[in-house]
């Protein structure tokens, strides 16, 4: 497996296969995850090449935790 950290290239990540949420507006207005076995990877859909912020599936977890339960609702309007 090939080492990750944050802030790498997402276009090193050999093998990743972006996801991108449905909900996305089609104008890359979007962040994509991508599934790198023990961690998860997350980049800027309009910059596919840039940075890309490595997880732990525990901290993708609390993540999405805390989006179903609207705690980041004010940072979306």
């Amino acid at each position: 497996m090939q080492s990750v950290h944050n802030g790498v290239a997402a276009g090193s990540l050999v093998g990743a296969r972006w996801v991108k949420a449905s909900a996305s507006d089609g104008r890359d207005d979007c962040v994509e995850l991508a599934d790198l076995g023990e961690n998860v990877a997350m980049r800027n859909s309009r910059d596919p090449l840039g940075p890309a912020l490595i997880f732990t599936r525990s901290e993708l977890a609390a993540f999405v935790a805390g989006s179903k339960d609207g705690e980041f609702d004010s940072m979306t309007v």
